[in-house]
């Protein structure tokens, strides 16, 4: 599921036009500065990159068309019949191989994207008309108008639900049948915010406009309805942290939504295990 984030960081590279007519930079007639040598050095590094990518993207179509002949239609009109990434994503939304293809979490959020743009752009009756297509075809709830991160991973995604002024930062890991949603007493912004890297575990619900802090954890099935400090975990229904509310268990993971590590609070927060 890491491909996921990796695909994101090579096609979100910026343009190499914004990197030379970035703050500090400095034009020259003669010979170029060396802020603009270092954005045409990223650039090209970007373009390898992306190149290395979709090399092996293809190298893995190819073998799986050979292994299932019935996919091999499809595969080639989705992959194989593309020269670059970017050709193949402006021709259609499965736009590669396994995650690219199959995983709905990604391209729920990539559907989430366009509809964020439209409704960004106050073509609001078309962007809830794909969030709606796009919640009935996979059963995921992403309100337009929330805003979303980079790097976010909707591991399984099924039942996942969004609220309409939720934020989440960048590298979360969400997983199936998390709700973001509000009170039902509150109106404008009513939504949770979720720091960077956090970890959101199955099926937990966080409700209001709380702050789940940099790097913290929402253990399974529980329910959040007041802010966790950055890198504590909540657990529980209602949640409570581990440690203490006066003085929380800080954990040692800079980012969960990477790790993935649901249990490490376990031997702090009760004795029997099972």
């Amino acid at each position: 599921m890491r491909t996921n984030r990796y695909f994101i960081a090579v096609v979100k590279m910026p343009p190499a036009e914004e990197l030379q007519h970035s703050p500090g930079s400095q034009s020259n007639d003669t010979q170029p500065s060396e802020s603009e040598a270092a954005a045409e050095i990223f650039a090209a590094a970007a373009d390898a990159e992306a190149a290395g990518l979709w090399t092996q993207i293809k190298a893995e179509a190819r073998h799986d068309a050979e292994e299932e002949p019935a996919l091999a239609s499809y595969l080639y009109s989705t992959i194989l019949s593309h020269s670059s990434l970017e050709r193949s994503i402006s021709k259609s939304w499965t736009c590669g191989l396994k995650c690219l293809l199959n995983y709905k979490g990604f391209l729920a959020i990539q559907a989430y994207r366009v509809s964020h743009k439209l409704w960004t752009q106050s073509r609001k009756p078309l962007a809830l008309a794909l969030h709606s297509r796009v919640s009935d075809v996979f059963a995921v709830d992403i309100h337009p108008a929330a805003r979303i991160g980079k790097g976010i991973l909707l591991d399984h995604a099924t039942g996942v639900v969004i609220g309409e002024t939720a934020v989440i930062g960048n590298n979360v890991s969400i997983l199936h049948h998390v709700t973001l949603g509000g009170t039902g007493k509150a109106c404008g912004d009513r939504h949770p915010k979720i720091g960077d890297g956090c970890l959101i575990g199955a099926g937990a619900t966080i409700l209001g406009n709380v702050k789940i802090g940099a790097g913290a954890k929402v253990g399974a099935g529980s329910v959040v309805l007041i802010d966790v400090p950055t890198r504590a975990t909540a657990v529980g229904n209602p949640a409570r942290l581990v440690g203490g509310k006066e003085k929380p268990t800080m954990h040692d993971e800079e980012c969960p939504g990477e790790s993935m590590d649901h249990t490490s609070f376990i031997s702090e927060w009760s004795d029997y295990i099972i």
